[in-house]
């Protein structure tokens, strides 16, 4: 038997997909269901790496936690992880497969939507609900007649659609009403409703203006969640830095400690950095400003996409002086996976930028050849200086040796990983510091570096937080969204007779693209 699905479309990037298809996830989870998320095409820096070595969309993995279940490749069967403006890395199936422009992409997505489509097709086999994610918006005009993520994915696979918009960015009734008409007769049969996110307010101000949205579309308002401060889930992709992370509470010891997070055009994996924006009395920003580098007690030079344009930007950035400034003075630097890279002594890169041999920043013992093949894996290990215990994730191209300083890690197979002399720390593993008793560890070695009375508090525990934020996000959609609606939808399919709402744009012809 098919399972049952729902595609959770958005007006914009970043109007609440994730989080909303997170949500119902873990509301279906806790009601018994065996449910998993999907999305067909993600674009994102921010990934993660599944038991069995796959490469997939971090938010997809936690949409997989958020629905108790093991996260696997078919929950994000595409991914485009941003080289430059122009050209990505193709992952399918959780494997680099070719680097593309944005031409070459549209040449290769009727086969890619076979792919997604035989991905969510085995979901639906093994799972009772699939809960899909649209990508960006479904009224992107001009990419419809090749869509594989939004309304093409829904025609495809008879989905019915719900679209989220974020009312804190103002105008999400023109957004919502704009984007059902610019969808064909037959989209707009598929998108059953609409919801609202991010309300801060009494709601019986809304109320007229969702009754009209009714009026207009024939589609009910199906929710209205309201705005929650302090979740800091795992960035879908980089609109949300710009953000200062919430106060989670004041410092245990006298003093906190600020971290400055490089913020790098072609960041990756920036969520390294969540766990510590969880400690209390922690204060972490992203900067691209060498005086706020300087300043900080930590500074962390994150993974990157594109190691040695990077580079380049924080040498024209005068980043590069001031992370040396900080080295010579011994205060902390952190740096992982491609910022690890970048703290070394030469790069060799003739695959990711086809540079050739870069001189790195100098501040650590250690060349970085670029391979073809991607490492990817869930490494574990001990730390070295205090024994604890780590389990973390690797995704690079970038193969680094060090020729001196001390190991971070004693690796279970035997080896070693990472690099540090003095102050300045490296890895390629991410998600070291999700460890609660390593982070402490390292946090307390960062404080004494720095000079700081900073005490790490002992009871955080990285894992429970995002437990409670996700139990936060299925409270949210229990209490806020009319669920019974939702369950019909899933149970039945979009309702007939929905009304078209003009002007309405022109059908495509699905099966002469995907042919």
């Amino acid at each position: 038997m098919t399972a049952a699905g729902l595609l959770v479309a958005g007006t914009t990037s970043d109007a609440g997909k994730s989080v909303l298809t997170a949500g119902i996830c873990r509301w279906l989870a806790r009601r018994g269901v065996k449910v998993a998320p999907f999305k067909a095409q993600n674009m994102s820096l921010n990934s993660w790496v599944t038991a069995d070595g796959a490469e997939i969309g971090r938010a997809q993995a936690v949409q997989a936690a958020a629905a108790r279940a093991e996260a696997e490749a078919a929950m994000n069967p595409v991914l485009l992880k941003p080289g430059s403006d122009r050209h990505s890395q193709v992952v399918l199936l959780g494997h680099p497969v070719a680097e593309v422009d944005a031409m070459s992409y549209r040449d290769l997505k009727p086969r890619l939507l076979t792919t997604a489509l035989e991905a969510l097709d085995g979901l639906r086999q093994r799972f009772d609900v699939v809960i899909c994610e649209g990508a960006g918006s479904p009224a992107e005009i001009n990419l419809r007649d090749r869509d594989i993520a939004n309304m093409g994915l829904a025609r495809a696979a008879g989905l019915p659609v719900v679209v989220v918009g974020d009312i804190d960015r103002g105008g999400v009734f023109a957004a919502m009403h704009g984007t059902l008409a610019l969808l064909s007769a037959q989209d707009q049969a598929l998108v059953a409703g609409f919801v609202v996110n991010k309300f801060r307010g009494d709601p019986a101000l809304l109320a007229p203006g969702l009754e009209m949205l009714t009026g207009l579309t024939g589609r009910p308002v199906l929710g209205v969640l309201p705005w929650v401060g302090g979740l800091r889930l795992d960035l879908e992709d980089s609109l949300g830095m710009d953000l200062a992370p919430d106060s989670v509470g004041g410092p245990v010891g006298e003093e906190t400690l600020r971290v400055a997070v490089v913020r790098l055009p072609r960041v990756s994996n920036a969520t390294d950095v969540d766990a510590l924006a969880l400690e209390p009395g922690v204060e972490v920003s992203f900067t691209d400003r060498a005086e706020d580098v300087l300043a900080a007690d930590l500074a962390v030079l994150p993974g990157s996409r594109a190691t040695v344009n990077d580079l380049q930007w924080l040498r024209t950035r005068g980043l590069d002086a001031a992370l040396s400034a900080r080295a010579a003075q011994g205060r902390p630097v952190l740096g992982i996976c491609g910022g690890y890279q970048m703290l070394g002594t030469r790069i060799d890169d003739d695959v990711e930028s086809g540079a050739g041999t870069v001189d790195g920043l100098g501040l650590l013992p250690l060349t970085t050849r670029f391979a073809p093949h991607k490492t990817l894996g869930r490494p574990s290990g001990t730390a070295i200086s205090g024994g604890e215990r780590v389990t973390a994730y690797e995704i690079h191209h970038g193969l680094v040796t060090p020729t001196s300083g001390d190991a971070l890690f004693a690796t279970d197979d035997g080896g070693t990983e990472g690099c540090r002399v003095g102050a300045v720390w490296g890895t390629t593993w991410h998600g070291v510091l999700e460890n609660d008793a390593f982070r402490r560890s390292f946090l307390a070695a960062v404080a004494r570096d720095a000079g700081r009375r900073f005490v790490p508090a002992p009871g955080t525990s990285f894992a429970a937080a995002r437990e409670a934020r996700l139990d936060v996000l299925g409270d949210l959609v229990e209490e806020h969204l009319d669920t019974a609606a939702v369950l019909r939808l899933l149970e039945q399919g979009p309702p007939p007779g929905l009304p078209f709402v003009p002007p309405g744009a022109p059908e495509v012809n699905v099966a002469e693209v995907h042919a």
